[in-house]
């Protein structure tokens, strides 16, 4: 009978609930054991494990968050932790780790496998920065959240003529701010993959004036500019009065919508039929609607492509 931990690590994205639902249900239903382990990466140095049962992942699916916790874990970055939970993980007999997460989760599972672990990702972040999956666990629902708060906003924007920045997060990643620009119908978005100068945001904000629309929405991935500086950069350039809005950790919560419910559920189990194929150190992910498995290290090294036709896109509909 294999023993299976399973854990949730870095930044929280909805549908992780979705996902450890699937690995426990899905492990139990080929005779496996299986163990939560809390708090990530954390809680597995601390030896905070717990034996799942199926009802301990019951009415879970919709929820946001991870009943796991979750948690940023220095000392495991290095040699002597992730030593130590390797030594952990053999003292439990674990005979796999499965890990949901992001790029830094797999990181993890990657070096830990130099200590003889056999190990499966099931990628969640609301970022949807790696290469390899179409969408990662989050996404979908980040989206979501972002576009109903666009919407809000726009609506106070044109009752009083005004034009908003809303920075969304993203960090190295434009996805989110590509993705919810065009779902919010935005007049520009910045991004880390593209240039667009402050001459550039003043023309487009310019020509919606010129043809009557007195409010537009700025999309703002985090960390392209400091917001501050950008609006008063952009109310130089223009003299129009500028608002301010950052979405911050709302983007994080909230119910799962039904696309990461599934995703959720189909990269969960997927990763327990690689468990009993007796696959390891592979992610899970989806390309062209397929679940697709790749090696961790092929996954990491994958460059992330922006949708240059999104952005097109938003270039000809914000005329």
């Amino acid at each position: 009978m294999k023993r299976i931990g399973v854990l949730t690590s870095g930044g929280d994205a909805p549908g992780m609930n979705a996902a450890i639902r699937a690995v426990v249900r899905a492990g139990i239903y080929y005779g496996c054991k299986v163990y939560g382990i809390n708090r990530g990466y954390c809680g597995l140095l601390e030896e905070d494990f717990e034996e799942m049962e199926l009802s301990s992942v019951g009415d879970i699916i919709q929820k946001g968050g991870t009943i796991l916790k979750s948690s940023r874990c220095e000392e495991f970055r290095t040699d002597s932790g992730l030593k130590k939970a390797s030594e952990i993980l053999k003292k439990h007999q674990i005979d796999y780790l499965i890990a949901i997460g992001g790029d830094g989760t797999f990181k993890g599972l990657e070096k830990l496998s130099a200590y003889g672990i056999p190990s499966i990702g099931i990628p969640a972040t609301i970022d949807n920065d790696l290469a390899y999956t179409d969408y990662t666990i989050g996404f979908d629902t980040a989206i979501s959240t972002a576009t109903d708060a666009i919407s809000k906003i726009r609506d106070t924007s044109a009752s009083h003529e005004r034009i908003h920045i809303v920075e969304v997060m993203g960090r190295e990643c434009g996805d989110l701010a590509l993705y919810t620009g065009l779902a919010g119908g935005a007049e520009a978005v910045l991004i880390p993959e593209e240039e667009m100068t402050v001459e550039d945001i003043a023309f487009r904000l310019k020509t919606t004036q010129l043809r009557g629309k007195k409010h537009s929405i700025i999309i703002l991935s985090e960390g392209v500019h400091d917001i501050t500086a950008l609006k008063q950069n952009v109310e130089k350039e223009t003299g129009f009065d500028l608002r301010l809005t950052i979405l911050g950790h709302v983007q994080r919560g909230g119910n799962p919508t039904a696309f990461d419910r599934i995703l959720a559920s189909r990269l969960g189990i997927r990763a327990i039929e690689l468990i009993m194929e007796g696959s390891s150190t592979k992610v899970v992910g989806i390309a062209r609607n397929e679940i697709v498995d790749v090696e961790i290290q092929e996954a990491l090294d994958m460059k992330k492509e922006i949708r240059k036709d999104f952005y097109e896109m938003i270039k000809i509909l914000s005329i």
